[in-house]
């Protein structure tokens, strides 16, 4: 018996049941979609309520099975760059899922006949079959207009890069040996560590770390630090231009999102008016952490 409803509903089978009856119900399995939240260009696909993805390649797994060591429970391989991952472009996103075509012999196993930029050779199958690998769950999906909006958004993000660095005087990589080293770093109860592959340094329990970085006798600037937005503890501490309070900051639950954020501060010109260079300290309270901090850098306060 053939029987369609609607989600939520259910179905009545008035007989005079015996013994050893079975009821036998299939369900057939469609092929759907699910975006992400609250980034609804990414999509991940769904046959049924099986959620499929791709195994994407098996290059530089370190770290994949954990040992007893600190931090092992995350595996260590280099991160790719999600900008090379492959993209979708369809008109109708809604109807993507119609795109997805069954491998022949291979159940459950499906390929994709859209455009894609950044081509790869893909086949979707259960999630939970993948393990050993790296793996695409999520997909960016883009109408063509959507794509072109990309492109002009990654073309922005080069602009303000290179504006950035024309307005840099001095910059520390913080967290990173030698450029730590060029910038005469001095420290006390401070350490170091990774964040998607960027270096970052803090301090604790009223201890400090501080660079000098040069000025070139300008006083037009700013100071430049890049921050992670979901750090936890209390992160409340003071900046210092040679000794001398610029601000008291204080992060402590201050974003909860998992981004990079770049605060510039505005520095008064008395505070480096006819220095060639300047210390520049971060110093945390009594049971405080300064940081993390993942960038400084010395800003003209315009390109010109």
């Amino acid at each position: 018996v053939s029987y369609d409803t609607n989600p939520s509903s259910y179905v009545c089978i008035d007989r005079e049941w015996n013994k050893g009856d079975v009821v036998q119900i299939r369900f057939p399995m469609h092929n759907t979609v699910e975006q992400m939240p609250n980034v609804h260009e990414y999509i991940a696909f769904m046959h049924g309520p099986i959620l499929l993805s791709a195994k994407t390649g098996t290059e530089n797994l370190k770290g994949l099975i954990a040992d007893d060591g600190r931090w092992s429970q995350y595996a260590a391989g280099e991160y790719l760059p999600v900008d090379k991952a492959p993209i979708l472009i369809e008109d109708n996103i809604q109807n993507i899922a119609d795109k997805l075509v069954s491998v022949k012999d291979k159940s459950l196993n499906f390929k994709l006949d859209v455009k894609m930029i950044n081509k790869a050779d893909l086949t979707l199958q259960p999630f939970f079959q993948i393990h050993d690998a790296r793996y695409m769950m999520y997909w960016l999906a883009l109408t063509p207009d959507e794509y072109q909006t990309y492109l002009e958004s990654l073309a922005n993000i080069e602009k303000e890069k290179l504006l950035l660095e024309k307005r840099t005087v001095d910059f520390v990589a913080t967290g990173e040996q030698q450029p730590e080293t060029d910038h005469s770093m001095q420290i006390e109860n401070s350490n170091t560590g990774n964040n998607l592959d960027e270096f970052w340094r803090e301090a604790s329990d009223g201890g400090y770390f501080s660079y000098n970085l040069f000025t070139n006798y300008e006083s037009n600037l700013s100071l430049y630090v890049r921050y992670w937005g979901a750090e936890w503890g209390n992160r409340k501490f003071e900046i210092y231009i040679d000794d001398e309070k610029l601000v008291t900051e204080d992060n402590t639950g201050r974003w909860n999102q998992s981004l990079f954020k770049d605060i510039v501060y505005e520095i008064p010109k008395s505070m480096i008016e006819n220095k060639k260079n300047v210390r520049v300290k971060f110093q945390s309270f009594k049971e405080t952490t300064a940081g993390a901090v993942y960038m400084v850098r010395l800003l003209r306060t315009n390109s010109n």
